[in-house]
């Protein structure tokens, strides 16, 4: 399926591991220019190099997404090099599990600020790939756990707050074909991710939720970029507000 990529200019928010990474490299390898932010300028450099290594435009820097001013001067950085961005995505994440005010802030900061700060820069050149080419996408990577809840932790409130701008911002930039859509995963598992850290720290647990699972595994990166990319191009056009679950059926809700 031709996802219509080609030529494309692409931002991602944390796109040097994990998801993000494997967001960025299947932008890429379907054709699309990426650029992307990180704190460590090592991995950043590394993830830039592998990209330009599939034959399209990329660049990057070590950006601070809680620095509102700094992100955004980036943003626009990025798109005057790139020239234009039809795809801005927001996968960086603080990923604090506590219920205490230090984890609220820094889930806050970084997951909600960083999207909105990040789409308020990038909006004036997502709305004139819009005009110009009919559409433009707005990704948001939220969780499963904004829908499930074990305790009063921050993290999947702050990720229910993403899903509810997400749609605001469908509804507001609809006629304009600017569409914002997210993705949340359930159990990703990759090298120095928090699951790997919890099977090497807690095997007992780790194991015992996989099994909860009803595939009897975790995500791979691969599993959320594939979703994210698609919900990203013009094959999907006519998508927008969603809040798309990938988590293996682990929950048990009925979406309507």
């Amino acid at each position: 399926m031709d996802l219509h990529l080609k030529g494309k200019n692409a931002v991602v928010l944390g796109g040097t591991r994990g998801i993000g990474r494997a967001i960025a490299d299947t932008l890429a390898q379907e054709g699309a220019n990426v650029a992307v932010c990180a704190r460590n300028a090592d991995q950043v450099k590394d993830a830039v190099a592998a990209l330009k290594g599939k034959g399209v435009k990329a660049t990057g820097a070590s950006v601070d997404i809680t620095d509102g001013a700094g992100l955004k001067a980036w943003i626009e950085s990025a798109g005057q090099e790139l020239g234009g961005i039809d795809i801005l995505v927001s996968n960086a994440g603080a990923m604090a599990q506590g219920p205490d005010p230090a984890s609220w802030e820094s889930n806050f900061k970084l997951d909600v600020l960083g999207a909105v700060n990040a789409f308020d820069a990038a909006r004036p050149f997502l709305e004139k790939a819009a005009e110009a080419n009919g559409d433009a996408a707005f990704v948001i990577i939220a969780s499963v756990s904004a829908a499930e809840s074990d305790n009063a932790s921050s993290y999947g409130p702050i990720k229910a707050a993403l899903i509810h701008y997400a749609k605001g911002l469908a509804r507001q930039h609809a006629k304009r074909n600017l569409r914002t859509n997210v993705v949340s995963p359930g159990m990703v598992y990759f090298e120095g991710g928090i699951w790997n850290m919890v099977e090497k720290g807690n095997p007992d647990f780790f194991k015992q939720a996989v099994a909860r699972n009803p595939t009897g595994r975790c995500a791979t990166p691969q599993d959320i970029a594939n979703a994210a990319v698609f919900l990203a191009s013009p094959a999907s056009s006519y998508t927008t507000g969603i809040n798309m679950l990938v988590d293996g059926a682990i929950s048990r809700r009925v979406n309507f």
